[in-house]
Formats: C-alpha cells, sequence, structure tokens
C-alpha cells in the first residue's frame, strides 16, 4: 500500500507540471520573460516554505557541513535557475513540440547518468526495454502524426540543456535525500534556485523591473492567479512531494514518471481548450503504461 502511495504522488505531480506549460505560456504571452516567471514563483514558494519551517523546533539554517552545503548549491542550480531558464527560454526560440519532446525524454539521460555513478540503480533486461517503450510512447504522443521536427540549433540545445540539468538534479538527490529531510531540501533549492539568479540579473539589469513599484500596474488578477499556482502548487507543494518521492521510490524510478508529462498534458488541453484526442495520443500512452509498468518491474 506504501509503495502505491508513492507512485501515486509521483503521478500526481508530473500531472500537475504537465499543465504549467500553459500557464507559463500565458504569462509569456502577457509580457513576462522566462527568468521572470521563474523568480517571482520561487520567491512565492521560498517565503511560504520558510515561514512553515520557521516553526518547527528541527529548523536549521545550514547543512552539517559546507560539502552538503555546497550539494544543496548544486541542487538549486541544475533543478531550479538552470533548467527554468533553459526549458522555459527555449520556447523562445523553438516549437513547443520540440521543447516537449526533447524535455520530457529527460528519464533515459538520468537513467543513464544515475547508473555511471550507482550499480544499484542499474536497469537490466526488461527494465531498458520498458523504458525505452516509454520514450517512444512520448515521442508518439508529441508529434501526434506530425512526424516533421522544425529544428532551430539555439531553442533545441536549451531545452537538452533543461533535460541534461534534470537529470543532473536527479543523481545530486540520491545522497542528499539520504541525509537530509524533504522539507530542507526543498527549501534550499528555492533558495539557492534565487540565489543564481543575482548574476543574471546582474548581466540583464532591464529585467529587474519586476521589483519596482510600477509591476503592480502590469499584473492582471489572471496574471498574480496564475504565479500563484505557479508558486504554491507547482512549486512549493510538488518540489516537496517530488523529492519526497525520489527518496522513497529511488531515483530512476521516479523519474520515469515524466514520461507521463505530455500525456497530462494533452488531457488538461482537451478538458480546458476543448482540443481532440488523437489516436496517436492513445496508442503513445499505451505505449508509456506498458512501458512504466516494465521498466519497474524487476
Amino acid at each position: 500500500m506504501n509503495k502505491l502511495v508513492y507512485h501515486l504522488v509521483a503521478f500526481l505531480v508530473v500531472a500537475i507540471w504537465g499543465t504549467t506549460f500553459i500557464y507559463t505560456k500565458l504569462l509569456l504571452m502577457a509580457g513576462l520573460t522566462a527568468a521572470q516567471i521563474f523568480t517571482l514563483r520561487f520567491i512565492i514558494a521560498y517565503v511560504l516554505l520558510l515561514a512553515y519551517a520557521l516553526r518547527r523546533r528541527s529548523f536549521r539554517w545550514f547543512a552539517a557541513s559546507w560539502r552538503d552545503e555546497l550539494l544543496m548549491a548544486a541542487l538549486g542550480l541544475s533543478g531550479g535557475t538552470l533548467y527554468f531558464l533553459t526549458e522555459n527560454t527555449s520556447m523562445v526560440y523553438t516549437t513547443t513540440t520540440n521543447t516537449s519532446l526533447i524535455v520530457c525524454l529527460s528519464p533515459l539521460f538520468a537513467t543513464g547518468l544515475i547508473s555511471l555513478f550507482y550499480r544499484s540503480q542499474r536497469l537490466r533486461g526488461i527494465q531498458i526495454v520498458g523504458t525505452l517503450m516509454a520514450a517512444l510512447g512520448v515521442v508518439v504522443v508529441v508529434l501526434n502524426g506530425h512526424f516533421v521536427l522544425h529544428l532551430s540549433p539555439l531553442g533545441d540545445a536549451l531545452a537538452l540543456g533543461a533535460c541534461l540539468c534534470w537529470a543532473f538534479y536527479s543523481l545530486l538527490m540520491i545522497p542528499a535525500s539520504q541525509h537530509y529531510r524533504t522539507l530542507f531540501i526543498t527549501r534550499k533549492v528555492f533558495f539557492y534556485g534565487l540565489v543564481f539568479m543575482v548574476p543574471y540579473f546582474l548581466m540583464r539589469p532591464e529585467e529587474t523591473w519586476i521589483f519596482t513599484p510600477r509591476v503592480f500596474h502590469v499584473f492582471t488578477l489572471q496574471m498574480v492567479l496564475n504565479l500563484l499556482f505557479l508558486g504554491c502548487i507547482a512549486s512549493m507543494l510538488c518540489f516537496i512531494a517530488w523529492n519526497w518521492s525520489l527518496k522513497k521510490l529511488g531515483a530512476v524510478v521516479a523519474t520515469n514518471y515524466v514520461y507521463f508529462n505530455p500525456v497530462t498534458t494533452v488531457l488538461f488541453a482537451w478538458l480546458m481548450l476543448s482540443e481532440r484526442i488523437t489516436l496517436y495520443f492513445l496508442v503513445g500512452t499505451m505505449l508509456i503504461l506498458t512501458g512504466m509498468f516494465f521498466s519497474n518491474k524487476r
């Protein structure tokens, strides 16, 4: 029963993350940049999580050693700053299809990277077949019968960068989760994710207008609600739940749930935007489900 709960939590997190593209796209269209969206959602998440953590008796500001603190910084850089900047910026230079396809294949990279460092996490036999089948399902769902990709070197390279950042984040979570609580790790990810944005804003001072009083004249109620969803739900709650799932299921098994990301995106678009469900979506979803079943077998 406990295992089922862990898998369900991982699936729900990915399902929520699958809807964030729509909210992010709306904010980009409203005039915010990728860096501004990331910074605002992480500020919301960090402030809320810090307020909750300060009430706990086990609260601590820093890790037990400077090496562990560097590990937390690396988590914030890979899973926070670099991942969101590369993913959101890639949408400006390449198609949504390319970004979704490349980023959602991150479990392949994560599995390969983790296998290099942890023999116990390596996939074998039917598990390898399963993860490749799930990856094929992602390709079928994302392309949706249109097997023509419009290559954009810069945009596609940024999407690949996001994919690799998530793979490194999954790798670094293994030693972190062995020694620290999920809430502490997640709070550190938000903190260092914001810290590493400082050099970016120093190089791009024109984007710092979100910290001036005139920002209140720009945001509409819809934009505020979108940011609150991204900050409170998609960032704070989902990062806590995801890091907890990584700890309970293992990095490889949990990361494989990213394959469901495009499925939930399409379902959300069908429910909210009345987009059509195609045969390719059904076939791709079956491949992902079957692949996930095999990849979790021992």
